[in-house]
């Protein structure tokens, strides 16, 4: 008897440890909502103190926070501080990285670190930032250092002029294939994306530029950006089209509408824009929060702001989702051009050609006869549009 009682006391103290354990793990479903949607901000500032800050403001109508700051992401100890608040607030994080930069060696241990710590709560990487956009529109001292022009003798390193740059490229062959290849190589190679993929760590970036490409070149969520006035319906027609095609997810992130203060959309049309990319299937939803406004301890997020996003939050948890677009529009193959505006550059290179219009031509009719029912895709043999579930499929050169 006296053995039978010593044994039940036995099970009764593990079933107390045991408990308490599990008491003290983070809880595994995180503010998930039931679509597997995350919805958060980006911290994009210099200490702990302020990001514990703002998570504390957010954390009950969101599920996840960036960590874009570039501060802290040199700096493993606030870094480290900052995760584990937000995870024990019950949210997901993805922690940024401008690139592995040797001079911080703790960067990729730090790697296995974060998935052994914090579990599903780490949801992967944001690593550099807008990649595409780069490519269109800065000034070549970051990519193509050296490209060779196919079918030319021509060889040339990037001069910190994007003038003098197409002055030289204005007069060689093009060849977007070999745009392509370089811009590929540089995103896959350059950024220490292999670091991510060695470890199966997702890969995230914002871009507003060459998604399509973005994705090719390893990245499996990019965050595509509302702001500067740019046509919503196109941009999530492009990210969408991309993610579809190549099996990644998308999501965006709402930039600066403005560059002085306020900054963002206020927070009517900021509601706007999160419901419009939810109704379109985005996974996620970010408000980039930069820079800090005097006198406001949250960056640019102002009150109506935050009013905004809590009824977001509220209102699409019983809100479905919209069917999948059913009309696609193809692109050329390795056509690198950002279609902002008829003057853009193809690949950053090379000014507008008679492909151009009519891309432009048949991309804003299909827009405007199909909204955000359309998806615009490439015409890449390693991503056929057949079987793709598309109803209605035009291509660039066709007459609508």
């Amino acid at each position: 008897m006296r053995r039978f009682f010593l044994i039940i006391i036995a099970m009764a103290i593990g079933m107390l440890i045991f408990a308490s354990t599990v008491l003290l793990l983070p809880q595994l479903n995180f503010n998930e909502h039931p679509e597997n949607f995350y919805f958060g901000v980006s911290f994009c500032g210099n200490t702990t103190s302020e990001a514990k800050l703002l998570i504390d403001r957010v954390k009950d109508f969101t599920n996840i926070l960036v960590v874009q700051s570039g501060p802290v992401s040199v700096n493993e100890t606030a870094l480290n501080e900052i995760v584990d608040y937000a995870v024990n607030s019950q949210l997901g994080v993805i922690a940024y990285f401008g690139y592995f930069n040797p001079a911080y060696p703790w960067q990729i241990p730090w790697l296995d670190y974060a998935k052994q710590t914090w579990g599903n709560h780490f949801l992967g990487i944001y690593l550099n930032d807008e990649p595409g956009g780069q490519t269109i529109d800065a000034n070549w001292t970051g990519y193509f250092n050296q490209i060779r022009i196919r079918n030319t003798s021509v060889y040339y390193t990037h001069t910190p002029t994007i003038e003098l740059d197409l002055a030289i490229n204005r007069s060689a062959t093009r060849d977007y294939n070999d745009a392509a290849y370089h811009f590929l190589n540089s995103v896959e190679t350059g950024l220490g994306l292999q670091e991510l993929k060695t470890r199966s760590i997702p890969a995230f970036t914002s871009d507003y530029a060459l998604y399509w490409f973005d994705y090719k070149g390893g990245y499996d969520t990019i965050f595509a950006e509302f702001g500067s006035n740019h046509s919503i319906t196109q941009t999530i027609a492009l990210v969408r089209g991309a993610a579809r095609m190549q099996n990644k997810d998308w999501g965006t992130i709402i930039t600066w509408t403005y560059d002085q203060p306020p900054y963002l959309v206020d927070g009517a049309q900021m509601y706007s824009e999160l419901m419009t990319a939810y109704k379109s299937g985005a996974k996620y939803a970010v408000i980039f929060d930069y820079p800090q406004i005097d006198g406001n301890p949250y960056g640019i997020l102002t009150e109506d702001h935050f009013k905004a996003m809590q009824k977001f939050w509220s209102n699409i948890k019983n809100l479905r989702i919209n069917k999948p677009a059913e009309v696609a529009l193809v692109l050329p193959n390795n056509y690198g051009w950002a279609m902002r505006t008829p003057q853009d550059l193809i690949w950053g290179l090379w000014l507008p050609d008679n492909t151009s219009e009519q891309i432009w031509n048949i991309s804003n009719k299909l827009l405007t006869q199909y909204g955000l029912d359309l998806d615009i895709t490439y015409d890449d043999p390693q991503f056929p549009i057949e079987g793709r579930g598309y109803r209605k499929v035009y291509y660039w050169n066709q007459t609508v």
